[in-house]
């Protein structure tokens, strides 16, 4: 059964096995308290919440791993306020007594991240974004809707839908959860990304408020040559170097065509030749998932096949011509039936396993990486091997689920059911295998969840020498190092994290 959503609001991932006000820490990172003639500066600058149970919910994000800190009555760590602005002038004077301060601030929206990107490991300030919600303009010449960072996936959906006949397409699993200014933040990506693109390829422009309180407006022409394109600097960053306050996307027209089909291939090497093929000749239905034998059988139970779902909307004509090509590109493969795809459709946005397995004391956790089609078969076989090689792990298994003329998606499935006083070890090492594994045949770290706090300690490996120049643009834009530190591992003027 799914698990119901507060609709325009956080949803708790899990609930606490004690009293939440009473809450303990799980991480040793230096804390940082808010002093009396600060606190109060801040109180005349937004509305704050103080109370202890509020504190400790919003200090929490999605990261399968906190959950069980949360069983046991934990957080990584409390944010000493909950400041929650609700527009961009209250953000600006909360940025600016908070660096003048040097108090730390995490930007949260619907605290939907997997990997502890919203946890305020230093304490200080988070900044809740949720009060600044709702479409501005919608331009249906130009296609572009003018929308707030704290609005979430299925209101903004709705109201496009139903007060335009527009869609965006951005359309991820947690679209109830989360929220426009957190895709952009941690460079997302929609389950429909083969027709709509992601987060970065649908956004135009941003507002920005900056760690001194300053405020950017970027973009706004269909393409430019001004020098860097400074939107594309801050979708990623999240939080570190600015706070998204607003954003300029592009929209569509809702679709009036759809059309699906499901492929069985006696190989996952197979499946994604079938699917570079496509792609290459054009070919980007929005949906184009092929899922490896464990995944399959777990969720279609079609034994030994890897399986290809297919799903394209729009246009009839674009529509059927891209169905055309997917259905030669596979001709050799088994064709099964339609409705596997209606039944992912059924089960897409459910999010209610990941609750399930943690009460039952498995560690759990998914790794999304992007690399060339060349390197995709052996990345995936030594991805597997890798994870399945930690002591406790009961299974390891993939999908590609975006594609691209130059390579696409693996997203991996792992699970453990380590001692109970084993679990962060057993958890680091699965992603120190698997991660590792993964960057040693060319993956790129994250294609959409981003780095957060669990993948920051990979950081330096993942981008080599680059790394120096994304520190030095943190050290240019927040030289007080205010900005969610502790993240992207980046350094902290507060110290090591402890994690």
């Amino acid at each position: 059964m799914a698990m119901d959503t507060n609709r325009g609001a956080p949803t708790a991932p899990i609930a606490f096995g004690g009293d939440a006000a009473e809450a303990g820490e799980h991480l040793t990172a230096a804390r940082v308290d808010i002093g009396g003639a600060v606190l109060d500066r801040l109180r005349g600058a937004c509305p704050l919440v103080e109370d202890a149970a509020t504190l400790a919910e919003s200090s929490r994000d999605w990261w399968p791993l906190a959950m069980h800190w949360a069983r046991a009555n934990e957080v990584g760590a409390r944010a000493a306020v909950v400041a929650r602005p609700a527009s961009e002038d209250e953000v600006a004077a909360v940025l600016r007594i908070c660096n003048e301060a040097r108090v730390p601030v995490t930007a949260a929206g619907g605290r939907s991240g997997v990997l502890g990107g919203t946890i305020p490991v230093h304490g200080g300030l988070v900044l809740d974004t949720t009060a600044m919600a709702g479409i501005r303009a919608v331009d249906p010449a130009s296609m572009l809707v003018d929308v707030l960072a704290g609005t979430f996936g299925d209101v903004f959906e709705d109201e496009l839908r139903d007060g335009h006949g527009m869609t965006c397409g951005h359309w991820p699993q947690s679209i109830a959860l989360s929220t426009v200014g957190g895709w952009l933040a941690c460079r997302g990506a929609g389950q429909l990304s083969g027709k709509y693109g992601k987060i970065e390829d649908i956004v135009t422009g941003l507002d920005v408020v900056l760690a001194d309180g300053g405020r950017i407006r970027t973009g706004g022409a269909p393409r430019a040559a001004v020098g860097p394109d400074l939107t594309q600097l801050f979708v990623g960053s999240e939080g570190t170097l600015g706070v998204i306050t607003g954003a300029r996307l592009r929209i569509h027209s809702a679709p009036a065509h759809t059309a699906r089909a499901a492929f069985g291939f006696a190989a996952f090497a197979d499946g994604l030749d079938a699917m570079r093929r496509c792609v290459q000749r054009g070919a980007h239905p929005a949906v184009f998932r092929l899922y490896d034998d464990t995944e399959a059988q777990r969720s279609y139970q079609t034994g030994e096949l890897h399986v290809l779902l297919v799903l394209d909307e729009g246009d009839r004509l674009l529509v059927d011509a891209a169905m055309a090509i997917v259905a030669q590109e596979c001709e050799r493969a088994q064709r099964l039936g339609d409705d596997l795809v209606d039944r992912w459709m059924e089960h897409r946005n459910d999010v209610s396993a990941l609750e399930a397995l943690v009460n039952r004391d498995i560690v759990v956790d998914t790794m999304e990486v992007a690399a060339s089609w060349s390197s995709l078969p052996a990345l995936y076989d030594a991805t597997r091997s890798a994870i399945l090689g930690v002591e406790h792990v009961l299974v390891a298994s993939a999908h590609q689920s975006h594609s691209y003329p130059d390579g696409g998606c693996l997203y991996f499935t792992f699970a453990a059911q380590p001692p109970v006083d084993q679990k962060d070890e057993c958890y680091q090492a699965m992603w120190d295998a698997g991660a590792r594994a993964a960057l040693q045949h060319g993956a790129a770290l994250s294609h959409h969840h981003g780095v957060g706090l669990n993948r920051s300690r990979f950081m330096r490996e993942a981008l080599g020498e680059a790394f120096e120049t994304l520190i030095a643009t943190k050290r240019a834009l927040d030289p007080n190092g205010i900005l969610n530190p502790g993240k992207l591992g980046l350094p902290s003027p507060w110290g090591a994290v402890g994690w």
